[in-house]
């Protein structure tokens, strides 16, 4: 059995997997095995992997089911105590994978942990350093823009981005595996929550670097795709999260959190899209399968719940 498992879900990625396979060939840890789990592409990918990487396990579908239908494949499938998931559209540093591993081996209370991830074609600015979240109900990504050099010590942070980040694999039994309702978007802020109500760690992991083309799927940093799914999902993992209690004492802050964002997608074309959004986030959020999930989650949590107010809030004040 290997330590760790490599997830890489790909849509028509085929010219990323020709930079991101090779790099993780050169890991300086050699230990781990490799699932890419291909959504119905049609531009050749599975040609390629089967002609150039035959030793790449792959898990293949018609159709493009989603990310965290893939991703949740892949865990299924993988043998390893961890399992890394890696988007298609990176290029790993050389200790990537022994960093990740390392890291989580100092830290038993860890559930996830992030990789320092950079700008691709920048690698001395950070993309993302782990991810806050706050009480407005907006997700970010801590450091982004910034010089790399500023963030070199690890350090808590509320969630990790399922981009390039690593999980104790037994841990999902306990906060279950990707939401699939989520489709894409969150749903690595939401398993992280689930994460933090339970009483595990979430680190960031400096040592472990790769470089991230972002939006390599969706083409874009804003478009209506992921403007509709991402105002959806900000509201479902609320409902699914908070207990109603802590609902009500937010809901001022959500609500102008809301109409801040509905303000800004507006400006550029996208409002219809962030309301279309919301409603289905909010009809998501009052099924069944999420009043479920809320309570389950909410039994005999109440200090943690009181600790993640106060993260909520100080997250209002942090610097990137």
């Amino acid at each position: 059995m290997v330590p760790v498992s490599v997830v890489i879900p790909n849509y028509n990625g085929r010219h990323f997997l020709a930079g991101c396979l090779p790099s993780l060939a050169g890991q300086s840890m050699t230990d781990f095995e490799i699932i890419v789990v291909d959504n119905g592409s049609s531009d050749g990918s599975l040609e390629y992997l089967r002609k150039e990487y035959p030793q790449v396990r792959v898990i293949s579908w018609p159709e493009n089911r989603g990310f965290c239908k893939a991703v949740n494949a892949g865990i299924k499938e993988a043998v390893g105590e961890y399992v890394i998931l890696l988007n298609n559209d990176t290029i790993p540093h050389r200790k990537f994978v022994e960093a990740l591993y390392r890291g989580m081996e100092k830290r038993p209370k860890a559930f996830a942990g992030t990789a320092k991830m950079l700008v691709a074609d920048r690698p001395e600015i950070i993309d993302a350093a782990g991810d806050w979240y706050n009480v407005l109900g907006w997700a970010f990504a801590r450091g982004k823009g910034r010089e790399a050099s500023g963030y070199t010590k690890p350090c808590r942070v509320f969630s990790c981005c399922a981009g390039a980040a690593i999980y104790r694999k037994r841990l999902f039994e306990e906060t279950g595996l990707f939401d699939e309702k989520h489709f894409a978007y969150l749903e690595d802020l939401d398993i992280c929550y689930r994460a933090n109500i339970l009483g595990y760690e979430n680190w960031f992991l400096p040592a472990a670097k790769v470089r991230h083309v972002g939006s390599g799927t969706t083409g874009s940093a804003h478009n209506p795709f992921k403007v509709r799914y991402s105002a959806r999902n900000n509201i479902y993992l609320v409902y699914k999260n908070m207990p109603l209690p802590q609902r009500i004492i937010n809901t001022p802050f959500l609500f102008a959190g809301f109409m801040l964002k509905k303000l800004y997608f507006s400006k550029k074309g996208l409002g219809k899209e962030y309301e279309e959004g919301l409603r289905e986030g909010r009809s998501l959020g009052r099924s069944a399968s999420a009043k479920k999930r809320a309570a389950s989650l909410g039994k005999g949590h109440f200090l943690r719940y009181c600790r993640i107010e106060l993260s909520l809030f100080a997250s209002l004040f942090r610097r990137r």
